[in-house]
């Protein structure tokens, strides 16, 4: 153990009560105030240069190193969900309608950890660390892309982060080369019928109907229109439509997501998506709108950096707790990092099933296994280490 590893061991306690205390006090994508200005405050503490609302609410620190070297910069995402917490636990959300149910108080305080010990032994530091504590990632238009506007990445020759996953067991770690995470769109369609009597139904265009027969007829964009060794997901997620037993609902609206990993294929089912609501509404006599949003990019590690993924992960928890990740539909803004600079994106097991740690995230009673911290905090410092040497 060398001695970053063993003041991560013992700045543990530490992490785990930043933890607690940003899981009791969530904030909203593009409101967080509070947790922004417990970073910064820290980091200063630590005679960390810090510059503030960085693209928002984004928080830069820097710590230079005792000798030249390259500058490496590691990501933490801070902002929570509009979800009520439903765990009963000492650290339970205390903020009404409001948690972290996806891991960022986690990623927050195993940032922050990282600064600490880096900060005490930077003497040893043959380079820079650049800390990106970032605001809005759960919510397009995030704030990844906003903080690199606004200089993030400025003098960064390479950037590192990772995601807490509950899927994965803890003591495990996750990465590939090249396309990790899907590209999250969003669709809202409203279709526009004619509304009368539920008992009349030929003197009306029925909106509920002509919506349900899209919702079928998506479906077959990734069942028999695109090559089915492409990974593809298209889902309705939401049907709204009537507002009483015997009445034809004049308006309906979908929304749903598409994710993809290729370009070509992203661009490829936005225009079936849209040829598929024009067909069909016009056999039916409704008309329509459609508001389709292009999410994030797909996340896509650089191969040299998967390839450090390997060889710093083998050495810290053994070749048994290493894998290859399987291709992951969910969406990161992480990817606008790797679009400007060489890096990985990893992800370290927290589920753990005997501890009864087996909710998804975005789930009311999310929670990690906390050991999970210190090994992201070792995954990253790791990582950033290799690099610099």
């Amino acid at each position: 153990m060398n001695d970053f590893q063993a003041s991560l061991q013992a700045n543990y306690e530490e992490m785990v009560a930043w933890r607690r205390y940003l899981h009791q006090n969530p904030e909203l994508s593009f409101h967080e105030y509070r947790t922004a200005e417990f970073v910064a405050n820290h980091l200063q503490s630590w005679d960390i240069e810090v510059r503030k609302n960085v693209g928002g609410n984004g928080i830069v620190g820097l710590l230079r190193g005792s000798s030249e070297g390259p500058t490496v910069a590691l990501r933490a995402d801070m902002d929570a969900l509009p979800i009520q917490d439903e765990k009963n636990c000492a650290y339970s959300s205390l903020t009404k309608g409001v948690m972290h149910a996806c891991g960022h108080d986690a990623h927050t305080s195993t940032l922050l950890g990282i600064a600490k010990v880096a900060s005490q032994h930077r003497s040893q530091l043959k380079g820079n660390l650049v800390f990106l504590f970032q605001h809005a990632e759960e919510i397009t238009p995030g704030g990844a892309d906003s903080m690199i506007q606004d200089g993030a990445l400025e003098g960064v020759d390479a950037v590192f982060g990772v995601h807490l996953w509950t899927p994965f067991p803890v003591g495990h770690v996750y990465s590939k080369a090249g396309p990790l995470m899907a590209a999250p769109d969003e669709f809202t369609i409203q279709i526009q019928g004619k509304g009368g009597h539920g008992g009349l139904p030929h003197q009306t265009i029925d909106s509920i109907y002509v919506a349900s027969q899209l919702v079928v007829n998506l479906q077959s964009i990734v069942s028999r229109q695109i090559d089915p060794i492409e990974p593809c997901v298209v889902s309705v997620g939401s049907f709204h439509g009537g507002s009483s037993f015997n009445v034809i609902a004049e308006t309906s609206v979908l929304n749903g997501t598409v994710r993809t990993f290729n370009a070509e294929l992203r661009q490829d089912v936005k225009e079936r998506l849209e040829r598929i609501v024009h067909a069909t509404c016009e056999m039916y006599q409704a008309s329509y709108k459609i508001n389709y949003k292009l999410g994030y990019p797909t996340v896509v590690n650089d191969g040299k950096e998967a390839e450090r993924f390997f060889k710093v992960s083998t050495e810290l928890f053994g070749a048994e707790a290493v894998h290859e990740s399987p291709l992951i539909m969910a969406g990161e803004d992480f990817s606008y990092y790797l679009n400007r600079r060489p890096g990985c994106f990893m992800f370290v097991g927290a589920g753990n099933v005997e501890a009864g740690i087996i909710h998804p995230h975005h789930h009311p009673k999310f929670d990690i296994d906390e050991k999970s911290m210190l090994n992201a905090a070792n995954l990253l410092l790791g990582m950033a280490l290799d690099y610099m040497a």
